[in-house]
């Protein structure tokens, strides 16, 4: 069974008991953080013990830092996250700009069961749906975009955790050149790291894909895969 997980970041305790209560009766593991600091703490965490979330369910308005710069700074991390926003009112303007990112929909409280349930049995949908297709990079390997694993011909290759973070931030800017600075920032959380010790990383990755590499050196720009 293809377990989901859902990040759930609200402030008001019955809204996040009520949304904890739904989200449980869908989804195979919820996480709830109470303001969206505590929630893009308990993310970030996540996605460096590789464990990622399916869907973030935030409100709007909360202590520390509010949910929409959450979500901006979530998406910088991984731009394909999906998230469903709560909020007490309808806030066109920030509701507007959260169509750049990719929101499946939002609740305006009170909640409304029927609608609470329809959503997010259609996020589950869309989760799926996106789960269910590896990607195939070449006539050997293939990659899954969730669980970060490399195949070679339907065997795992093993790769450290910084090789893992390589190649996931290359596969999910396919087709884009990623600049070394990008990766120091995503790894790191610097881009003041030694060159030699990023190439060195690629390296070895590249290594272990040397029967059919494909992953493409830019001269000055960075590293990509087609």
């Amino acid at each position: 069974m293809i377990r989901t997980r859902v990040l759930l970041c609200e402030d008001e305790k019955d809204a996040r008991e009520i949304l904890s209560f739904y989200l449980n009766t869908i989804f195979e593991e919820v996480v709830v953080a109470e303001d969206g600091l505590e929630g893009l703490e308990i993310y970030k965490k996540s996605q460096e013990n590789g464990t990622a979330f399916d869907l973030v369910l935030t409100d709007i308005k909360m202590p520390n830092m509010d949910g929409m710069e959450m979500l901006e700074t979530i998406y910088k991390i991984n731009n394909e996250q999906k998230f469903i926003i709560v909020s007490a009112y309808q806030d066109e303007e920030k509701l507007l700009k959260s169509i750049n990112l990719r929101v499946l929909g939002y609740f305006v409280k009170p909640l409304n069961v029927d609608n609470v349930m329809g959503m997010l049995q259609k996020a589950k949908e869309d989760v799926l749906k996106d789960r269910e297709s590896n990607i195939r990079i070449n006539a050997i390997y293939t990659y899954d975009k969730y669980e970060k694993l490399l195949y070679e011909e339907g065997r795992i290759v093993k790769l450290s955790k910084r090789e893992t973070q390589v190649l996931d931030i290359l596969m999910r800017a396919k087709g884009k050149i990623v600049k070394t600075d990008t990766f120091k920032e995503e790894i790191w959380g610097t881009t003041e790291k030694l060159d030699s010790t990023f190439r060195t990383v690629v390296k070895r990755l590249k290594d272990k894909i040397k029967r059919e590499d494909f992953i493409l050196s830019r001269k000055g720009q960075g590293y990509m895969v087609e």
